[in-house]
């Protein structure tokens, strides 16, 4: 069951009070993350945010942290948590994408891509448990419509988001008495996140459609806030669709995914990338 996010503005869902809720939000100086912080403190919240590089002019208190390192994550929580006194919710929102076809060997980016997304977010998860659990605390994941719907080009993305669904998954077992687990599931946004896709010759510009970035922060607000935990939330009523289909007619889903695939590969989309050399070939040997 797929929880469609209604706008937090409306009357359509109660939303707990946020003043005073203490927060920590991962990538806190990226797109998401600061627009995230941004509207979580003008509801009253107190957020600290974890990034590899604050910015200078980042709405919230960011602190240095690269969640890939295991030493650095415990200490960066650790005095997180001190000014925030406490801890009620979670926001795992770091993370990045790249170019990185099935077909070729995984390499420094694959590694990367899974290091930040899927582990990162579980070393960060791990060091906040217990203030969660003290606290009767909530997790929110920032997913992707590519954990149940693979694009190509795009395997290592789409795996480590496969795989953080199921580390949500493994961890409402285990901590869901205490801690509510919610997974929000974007499409595309236009952010920096696509900048080296789109240097490789990779955008899949006009596979995947495009939603506004308010809309991804109303359904991570509609999961932080909402009176009892969700499971899953998407973040546009297309992508609710899509995720119901992609979890019940996976086949079907396939096959559009492909025919729109093979629309562009035909339309010269990729051709003189390297890394699509293979799809470019075996799509003209088939004309």
């Amino acid at each position: 069951m797929v929880n469609d996010r209604p706008h937090p503005a409306g009357p359509r869902w109660g939303r707990r009070d946020a003043s005073g809720l203490r927060v920590i939000v991962t990538g806190a100086s990226g797109t998401f993350g600061r627009s995230i912080g941004a509207r979580l403190t003008g509801l009253g919240a107190r957020v600290v945010g974890l990034d590899v590089a604050p910015g200078p002019d980042d709405p919230v208190e960011v602190l240095a942290c690269d969640v890939t390192d295991d030493d650095a994550v415990p200490a960066a929580v650790a005095a997180a948590i001190e000014r925030l006194g406490g801890l009620d919710l979670l926001i795992n929102n770091a993370g990045i994408g790249g170019p990185a076809p099935a077909e070729l060997p995984p390499g420094d980016e694959v590694r990367r891509q899974l290091d930040i997304n899927l582990l990162g977010t579980w070393r960060v998860t791990a060091a906040c448990v217990d203030a969660l659990v003290e606290s009767r605390g909530r997790v929110v994941m920032l997913s992707s419509r590519m954990a149940v719907m693979q694009l190509p080009l795009a395997a290592a993305y789409g795996a480590s988001k496969r795989a953080l669904v199921a580390y949500a998954d493994a961890l409402r077992m285990e901590i869901g008495t205490h801690v509510g687990v919610t997974c929000v599931y974007p499409s595309a946004v236009r952010s920096p996140i696509h900048d080296s896709t789109a240097a490789a010759g990779l955008s899949l510009e006009g596979v995947s459609r495009y939603e506004p970035l308010d809309g991804v922060v109303d359904a991570v607000l509609y999961a932080a806030l909402s009176r009892r935990p969700r499971r899953d939330v998407t973040t546009t009523r297309r992508g609710a669709v899509e995720f119901f289909l992609a979890r019940h007619l996976p086949a079907l889903t396939d096959r559009i995914v492909a025919r729109t695939f093979a629309g562009r590969v035909r339309d010269g989309a990729f051709q003189g990338a390297e890394m699509a050399a293979g799809v470019v070939r075996r799509h003209a040997g088939r004309s």
